[in-house]
């Protein structure tokens, strides 16, 4: 059911807002659900707070545009009175004193918060399988890595275990699990959703997006958390146009792509086109250089942003209690920054960012969206031994559009041998609405 149909029930009393958290809470607690070790930490005022809705409901109080529904977070974004550990030993037992304003946005339209869902490390990984608490299971097969770093986010929704979630996105943090978990998840524009409340990897390039089952769904959500804030100078209040698609761009992907992958991807691109008269334009993207940018750019941020965790104010010491992927990211910040390098490598990756954002904006003054798969390659087993390099290869597809600050998304597709696959779809800042526009396309293509 889509969430604004489910928002109407509960707000003419067919669904009760207990009802909604009662399910979804039973189903949590079942054997088979905390098998795929999802939830960390569950909110115990939920029941309450969805009394305290239907209460309103009844007496004909003003109600939200979330009315009832449930949502989980991803264990690196702030809740008040939840442990927010970024599913690592150095934060465990660290409980948050305020909201991000995500949460407080979702909370004022009448949303519930189920819990804190797991994740990588401090958000450092691509496969779910760096998180101090366990891996996160795929629940379309729970032998497979459900990608990261908001494995969690991207589980809970695929699971049905929530109506929505929210994770966060440096590099395809959202995009990338929400590919092998066959669910819809958006990385706005950076600047169009608060940062305030998330636990850093990157500053620079970090931003907070919704996770659910469809297009229609993600676009109510991000209506509802986007928007300019107080508390973080990034954000801006821009309303997209009112542009219709007339033109997609193919982005080549040869080399750096499964072949089975690009021929579903661009399979599923050719139909949509054929039967809404747009025109296809076959496009480059700056792959080649955008993943050697992105972890300059990251391991240089990441080890700014974790001096603070030296464990004397708070949880413990980062360098000496957190996981390997965690002290590669350090210690590679660490060389890069050296004042003996004077900031050339960093000055070096923002140079890159620039070229990069330009050729986007020479693409997109010839397209309307572009479309390209979400990752590379099929998950692998948990446990199974994957380098560092093909590791940090799953986001080769997806850290082009994080570096240019430009909304993607990914949209499941119909399964390839058994694994779920994403289409990823690309649009120019703030044209989010683009994004949603196509994605429908997409969906209706693949009924």
């Amino acid at each position: 059911m889509e969430l604004r149909k489910k928002v109407e029930k509960i707000k003419k009393g067919e669904i009760s807002c207990v009802e909604n958290v009662l399910n979804f809470s039973k189903k949590i607690s079942t054997p088979e659900s905390k098998e795929l070790n999802i939830f960390l930490r569950l909110n115990e005022d939920a029941i309450e707070q969805a009394k305290e809705i239907d209460r309103r409901i009844k007496g004909k109080g003003r109600v939200g545009k979330l009315a009832g529904l449930c949502f989980a977070v991803k264990s690196n974004i702030a809740v008040r009175g939840m442990e927010t550990n970024c599913a690592s030993r150095v934060l465990q037992g660290y409980v948050s004193a305020y909201n991000a304003t995500v949460v407080n946005r979702l909370i004022e339209e009448d949303a519930v918060l189920l819990g804190m869902v797991n994740m990588d490390e401090f958000a450092c990984g691509t496969s779910g399988e760096s998180s101090f608490f366990g891996p996160t299971k795929n629940p379309k097969n729970p032998k497979l890595i459900t990608g990261g770093s908001s494995s969690g986010s991207a589980a809970a929704v695929s699971a049905g275990l929530c109506d929505f979630s929210i994770g966060s996105d440096t590099g395809g943090s959202i995009r990338n699990p929400s590919s092998h978990c066959g669910v819809f998840g958006l990385k706005p524009t950076y600047g169009a959703v608060s940062r305030y409340g998330l636990i850093d990897l990157s500053m620079s390039l970090d931003c907070i997006g919704p996770i659910t089952k469809n297009s229609e769904d993600s676009e109510l959500i991000f209506e509802v958390i986007r928007g300019q804030d107080n508390f973080d100078t990034t954000t801006v209040e821009k309303e997209p146009g009112k542009k219709t698609i007339k033109r997609v761009g193919l982005a080549n992907v040869e080399g750096f792509c499964d072949e089975r992958i690009m021929e579903e991807t661009r399979g599923a691109v050719l139909r949509v086109a054929k039967d809404n008269g747009l025109e296809i334009v076959k496009v480059d993207l700056p792959i080649d250089i955008s993943l050697q940018t992105y972890y300059i750019i990251v391991y240089a941020e990441f080890f700014s942003a974790t001096r603070k965790f030296d464990g004397r104010r708070f949880g413990v010491a980062i360098d000496e209690f957190a996981g390997p992927e965690i002290i590669r990211r350090i210690t590679g910040g660490s060389e890069i920054t050296l004042a003996e390098h004077e900031g050339r490598f960093y000055e070096a990756a923002l140079g890159a960012k620039s070229l990069i954002k330009k050729r986007f904006e020479e693409v997109f003054d010839k397209v309307d969206v572009v479309a390209l798969p979400t990752v590379p390659c099929f998950p692998h087993k948990i446990g199974e031994k994957v380098s560092v390099e093909k590791m940090y290869n799953y986001d080769i597809l997806t850290t082009p559009s994080s570096i240019a600050e430009i909304p993607a998304a990914s949209v499941p597709l119909k399964k390839i041998n058994g694994f779920e696959v994403g289409l990823q779809v690309l649009a120019p800042k703030f044209h989010e609405n683009l994004i949603f526009q196509f994605a429908k396309l997409v969906e209706k293509c693949q009924k």
